[in-house]
């Protein structure tokens, strides 16, 4: 089923990071490479050790990146915004994929086969360095996230990953009362904070009580960001 509209996926395009610094004109032949395409909620765009074949551009919705570990423990590892890239880890490792992806909401994505998009890289080389980038950053990330099971107790760690849900850096942190994007759940926040899902509704209890947390029909909303920042340990 068709998706956004070439427009949108060139404006979508221009904003992710990896076309920054590159022209307009290539931005609009490379959204020329892929196709659009409409996920439905509740459809799958990959599945966990499928074939990574292909990049995608999130123009509209949201998708959940999640994976299987051997006993059945479903991991979420995070909430696709739109514009984003995502899926270019398989493509560039030439592998299997790592994760599934999820449309929690109707989602509007452009798909560019593998080899199209490494050629790319290869014609812009500030694309390919802002990639680079986006992946160190990744790698730090999953360190900061093996250093907080280590050294932060699990509230640190809900506190940390509520602020990280509502700024792509935790260095530049958004005034109180900021909304998480989209609907997280209480076992989404337990997946990504590394605890049970009766902790997690405990510690958000706790949070809640004390003013640091509030809710906006389902959406939470942080009330104190200095006090969930001390908690974090940032």
């Amino acid at each position: 089923m068709a998706g956004a509209p070439r427009f949108e996926v060139e404006r979508s395009l221009a904003a992710v990071p990896v076309c920054a610094d590159v022209s307009a004109r290539a931005v609009r032949e490379f959204a020329t490479l892929g196709s659009t395409r409409r996920y439905q909620r509740g459809t799958y765009l990959f599945h966990q050790d499928d074939e990574g074949e292909e990049v995608f551009l999130l123009c509209a919705g949201r998708i959940e990146i999640s994976s299987l570990s051997t006993t059945g423990y479903r991991q979420l590892h995070t909430i696709v915004e739109a514009p984003q890239l995502f899926g270019e880890l398989a493509v560039l490792g030439e592998g299997r994929r790592t994760t599934s992806a999820l449309a929690v909401e109707d989602a509007d994505v452009w798909v560019i086969k593998g080899e199209l998009f490494v050629g790319f890289l290869d014609e812009q080389p500030s694309a390919s360095r802002a990639l680079l980038r986006a992946l160190a950053r990744q790698v730090r990330a999953h360190e900061s996230l093996v250093d907080d099971l280590l050294f932060l107790d699990l509230k640190g760690r809900v506190a940390k990953r509520l602020l990280g849900l509502v700024s792509p850096t935790l260095d530049d942190l958004p005034a109180d009362g900021a909304q998480l994007p989209a609907v997280v759940t209480q076992a989404d926040l337990a997946s990504l904070a590394g605890g049970s899902r009766e902790s997690v509704t405990r510690v958000l209890s706790d949070f809640q009580k004390r003013g640091l947390v509030g809710r906006s029909g389902k959406r939470y909303v942080l009330k104190d960001i200095k006090a969930l920042r001390r908690l974090a340990g940032i």
